[in-house]
């Protein structure tokens, strides 16, 4: 385990938490936001590609398959869907003709930003509910959660 001088036991302990905790966190915010939201919930892949979209206006399908870890097919398809539903929109790329920039629509925005806000809202809520020794130690965890995720992408090995 480079750049590290923890024991592996405790390395080993800390992913095996993270490995339990991350996808229970995710699911029970999932489900809060499904219940307190007005519209049926898009898969998961059109929320990732929605907010990835979002993020990184005139992306291109194949851009989005390799931020994503998705084939491109596979991005393609989703991409069709979210169009005929008026949440994204090609753009013909004005220095190659062959190449489709995704942008999202107002609507998409609109979504997006309300699922956000439930997010927060029920992320406060439960954060709230911490001691402050918790809370401290989630803040202070952050930048690490953040350094981890680059370090599992692909992109950046």
């Amino acid at each position: 385990m480079s750049g590290s001088s923890a024991p592996q036991r405790d390395v080993d302990s800390v992913a095996s938490a993270l490995a339990d905790a991350l996808p229970a966190l995710h699911r029970a915010l999932d489900r809060l936001v499904a219940r307190d939201y007005a519209l049926p919930k898009p898969p998961e892949g059109q929320l990732n590609l929605l907010r990835h979209v979002a993020e990184h206006h005139g992306t291109t399908v194949r851009e989005a398959a390799d931020a994503l870890l998705m084939k491109p097919n596979n991005v393609s398809a989703l991409v069709t869907q979210l169009t005929e539903q008026g949440l994204l929109e090609r753009r013909r790329d004005s220095a190659d003709k062959r190449v489709a920039r995704l942008h999202p629509t107002a609507v998409a925005r609109q979504r997006l930003d309300e699922v956000h806000v439930l997010q927060a809202a029920h992320l406060t809520e439960a954060l709230l509910s911490l001691t402050e020794g918790e809370l401290d130690a989630l803040g202070s965890a952050l930048g690490a959660l953040h350094s981890l995720t680059h370090r599992l992408h692909p992109a950046a090995r």
